[in-house]
């Protein structure tokens, strides 16, 4: 859960600098580039939502059958 936290900590910083750098600047290379961290954080997020959900229910019903 560490890591989780460091890499939210780090995804929330480089959204901000990404945005100060759009404002800054105008240019729309770091909307997009903010844009895709977005995506990937959501997608990272969502596959750490199954893995802990398969390893929390899925793998201790599966000891209880057993």
């Amino acid at each position: 859960m560490l890591i989780l936290r460091l890499f939210l900590v780090l995804v929330t910083l480089l959204l901000v600098l990404s945005g100060g750098m759009y404002i800054f600047t105008r240019n729309r290379r770091y909307l997009k580039f903010a844009w895709q961290t977005l995506r990937f954080t959501a997608l990272l997020l969502l596959l750490f939502a199954v893995l802990f959900v398969l390893e929390r229910y899925v793998l201790a019903g599966w000891r209880v059958l057993l």
